[in-house]
């Protein structure tokens, strides 16, 4: 008996085989490869399937019981009546159309004033032509070569399209006023149900986007546990039996497949600019030497480009140190700090919606290599850090396949094992983290 949780990434595709006692018996991985000119960004589909018939000829299919999928939040492509794609799949961050984010609003300022994001998939499909096409996300493309016809969507998926969560359907009107036929959008389904079978008789299941699947994957799927996903950029996932309310349009959230809200959002800081700032050094001895540097009174606001998104929005945004960095040490100690204040932040303004008070937050993401990294998050954030056994998004598919569409949760509860906990030590850096808050208002960052 085994699940596998399949991740269609930015730079690669990667497979997990998971058994019933959340043993990982095996993994693949195949690299892919993205054309970005400009604010565009796309990559081939085809490359999607080529890459996943060969992880799971990797991984083996032989006794597996399910299948999920996740891919990244917003991309999606346009296919023919028969499936064939008729443009090149469009990423999450392409931005080419973000001057029609505006239209989209007017369409429906009710529902898009402060949810709709310029480099959601929406803007970019109201640029394309949808006669005879089919508006397809990337795990649903993947979903039909598995089972060899045409999938319904995920409402996990859809969000980013503009399905509305809360009636539950697509905003007939709206589309009307933008002029973009429903027929062209897929059916809708909760992440779990069966989408149909391949070959072999395994059945494929609706997916979740890499976000929510890294949130599976960290087990934390009751109120008050939260995941932060920490790569390039800075991604936060909780759990709200209500929805949150965002007036700013920083929060928005997935539907959880047992009941309830998944609020989160996505920074544009992150690990990505230790990269920039600190090309070819040698991070991990960067990171002993910060064990013994400790905190310093120096941070930096830690963008990977211009613009914010969450925990505010503020297109203006630029990068900003305070304080000295004299030296790669004080750079890379002022980044982690940086990073680690924003996602403080950011739950503070996530409880000032009404979400429940963090009791837990589990750390995945490529950054949590650095162990200093990942006590001083616990030690700004005040609260325990748990580091999950194994905190892969493709993992995470495999939990949902496992659940069948039936309490996630109690899947999670017996599958995810959490390998260490970090508890807080007494350090917050208050008058530091204070002093950094006050410069993003100076300049007018968080309205």
């Amino acid at each position: 008996m085994g699940w596998i949780g399949l991740d269609l990434g930015t730079q690669s595709v990667r497979a997990v085989l998971a058994d019933s006692k959340g043993r990982v018996l095996s993994r693949a991985t195949r690299p892919l490869t993205s054309r970005r000119e400009g604010v565009r960004h796309e990559q081939d589909p085809q490359s999607w399937l080529t890459a996943v018939d060969a992880v799971l000829a990797e991984v083996g299919t032989a006794n597996v019981d399910g299948i999920a999928i996740c891919s990244t939040s917003g991309t999606f492509l346009l296919t023919d009546r028969s499936g064939r794609p008729v443009t090149p799949a469009l990423m999450y961050d392409d931005a080419r159309a973000a001057a029609r984010r505006d239209e989209i609003v007017d369409a429906d300022p009710e529902r898009w004033a402060t949810s709709m994001q310029p480099t959601w998939a929406l803007p970019k499909i109201l640029d394309l032509d949808l006669t005879d096409r089919q508006v397809v996300h990337s795990a649903d493309f993947v979903a039909a070569h598995l089972v060899g016809h045409a999938v319904a969507t995920d409402t996990s998926h859809a969000l980013k399209t503009g399905y509305d969560l809360i009636a539950d359907a697509w905003p007939t009107a709206a589309f009307d006023k933008l002029g973009l036929p429903i027929a062209a959008f897929p059916e809708v389904v909760r992440p779990g149900t069966e989408l149909g079978r391949t070959s072999q008789g395994i059945p494929v299941f609706a997916g979740m986007t890499d976000g929510c699947a890294a949130q599976i994957a960290a087990g934390a799927l009751a109120p008050g546990a939260w995941n932060s996903v920490l790569g390039t950029t800075l991604v936060l996932k909780g759990v709200s039996d209500r929805l949150l309310s965002d007036p700013t349009g920083a929060v928005y959230s997935h539907r959880h497949p047992d009941g309830g809200w998944l609020p989160g959002g996505a920074s544009s800081t992150g690990a990505g600019l230790l990269s920039e700032l600190l090309p070819g050094a040698d991070l991990n001895a960067l990171d002993s030497a910060a064990r013994s540097l400790g905190p310093i009174h120096a941070v930096t606001y830690p963008l990977t480009k211009s613009g914010e998104r969450f925990p505010f929005v503020a297109p203006q945004a630029e990068r900003f140190t305070l304080g000295r960095t004299p030296d790669d040490l004080h750079t890379y100690t002022a980044i982690l700090q940086g990073v680690a204040f924003l996602e403080r932040l950011a739950f503070e303004h996530l409880q000032s919606l009404g979400a429940d008070p963090v009791r837990s937050v589990s750390l995945t993401g490529g950054a949590t290599r650095s162990g200093y990294w990942n006590q001083l998050r616990a030690d700004v954030l005040g609260v325990p850090v748990e580091l999950p056994a194994v905190p892969d998004p493709a993992y995470g598919m495999a939990v949902l396949a496992a659940s069948g569409g039936t309490d996630l949760t109690g899947t999670a509860r017996e599958l995810v094992r959490v390998d260490r906990v970090l508890e807080p030590r007494g350090d917050r850096l208050d008058t530091l983290y204070g002093e950094f808050v006050a410069e993003l208002d100076r300049r007018g960052y968080r309205g």
